[in-house]
């Protein structure tokens, strides 16, 4: 007899889907034994039943192969056009759907699939052309990688979105505050393409940097309808506007009512702003997890982005160039207190934030649990 062995650390991929939410079902036209005892060793916990034949199929309408789809986990000794065919009825049933193929007969159901993932060793050029992606070495394991790093792209994608949101709608709650009070601007142009254009632009580019938070694969896989821009951003961006800006105001309007010049109070509140983007640098890092567990050496180029740019706007404060320009000058120790106190608020506010929506959302996926198996 011959086998031919499973590929190495495919059995660990096919775990890691599994974490990840990611059903995997085995469609090949070898026999239905031999696709079983396949699926058993890649540790598929299957049973007899979930085995369908090409023949089953044969002669089953479009809403019975919707039904199968949704328990069977192999396919064997399926047809060609019977892939396809397989394909289109587990997008009927609601699934995002990645398929994997080298041969020409694969092709139809490679270019039909959400995503059709081609062989670039052993793959055919047909199949390659049908398809979105091109494993070159030809790994299921390095599909699940790619799933992972994608998953990490998309978290930090949305990172920087909620910063640039978040802290951009603070300056438009600053600004509408003073000009509905009749108080002088807070902020002139000059100070505002600094803050938005070079201190934040520096931070922003270093958090595409983020490696990920380590639980990428043990995540469920989101709603495809789900905007980037979602009900937790949305929260969270209101939260940091409303609460920087009315700090921002307050900040600013005591000042003035000290009896300092606009330029003094100006310089104070746009030291404040710079503060409270470095600090809200560190919140951003996860949606879930507290900025106090995250290393800051994970990222290198985040924390040394942040120390740059609030290293940067200290040098405007000293340099001639820098107090001509952007209108800045030194405070004094009382003002750099009570200024990194104010800033400090915004990272005790996130940290509530964090633990409240995780506590809420434990309890959802618990009442969930427990009305699933009121249910069976």
């Amino acid at each position: 007899g011959m086998m031919d062995p499973l590929r190495e650390g495919v059995k660990e991929a096919i775990a890691s889907c599994r974490d990840a939410g990611i059903e995997v079902s085995i469609i090949t036209g070898d026999h239905p034994v031999t696709a079983f005892t396949i699926a058993r060793n890649l540790g598929l916990d299957l049973k007899p039943e979930q085995v369908v034949t090409g023949a089953e199929l044969q002669n089953s309408s479009p809403e019975r192969k919707q039904e199968i789809v949704k328990e069977a986990r192999v396919f064997a000794r399926v047809a060609p056009n019977q892939k396809l065919e397989l394909v289109n009825a587990m997008q009927a049933v609601g699934n995002f759907v990645a398929v994997t193929g080298d041969g020409v007969n694969d092709a139809p159901a490679l270019r039909a699939a959400n995503i059709g993932a081609a062989m670039g060793k052993s793959g055919t050029d047909v199949a390659r052309e049908a398809a979105e992606l091109v494993i070159i070495d030809d790994n299921f394991a390095t599909i699940v990688k790619g799933v992972e790093k994608g998953r990490i792209a998309y978290d930090n994608i949305r990172k920087v979105i909620f910063m640039l949101i978040s802290t951009g709608a603070a300056e438009v709650v600053l600004v509408l505050l003073a000009v509905a009070t009749g108080m002088p601007l807070p902020l002139t142009a000059v100070q505002l393409l600094w803050l938005n254009l070079v201190t934040q632009g520096i931070q922003d580019v270093s958090m595409g940097f983020e490696p990920g938070e380590g639980d990428e694969l043990k995540r469920r896989p989101r709603d495809i309808r789900e905007p980037i821009f979602n009900h937790l951003m949305i929260e969270r961006s209101l939260i940091v506007a409303v609460w920087v800006g009315l700090l921002g105001f307050f900040l600013f309007k005591y000042l003035l009512d000290s009896g300092l010049p606009v330029e003094t109070a100006r310089n104070s509140l746009l030291l404040l702003m710079v503060l409270f983007e470095n600090v809200h640098m560190f919140n951003c890092r996860s949606e879930t997890k507290s900025a106090f567990k995250i290393p800051p050496m994970q990222n290198p180029i985040l924390l040394f982005g942040v120390l740059g740019a609030f290293l940067f706007h200290v040098l405007a404060m000293y340099h001639p160039w820098g107090q001509r320009v952007l209108k800045t000058h030194p405070v004094n120790g009382n003002t750099w207190m009570l200024i990194i106190g104010l800033a400090l608020t915004i990272l005790l506010l996130m940290e509530w934030h964090k633990w409240w929506w995780n506590k809420r959302q434990t309890g959802k996926n618990t009442t969930a649990k427990v009305l699933s198996r009121d249910q069976n």
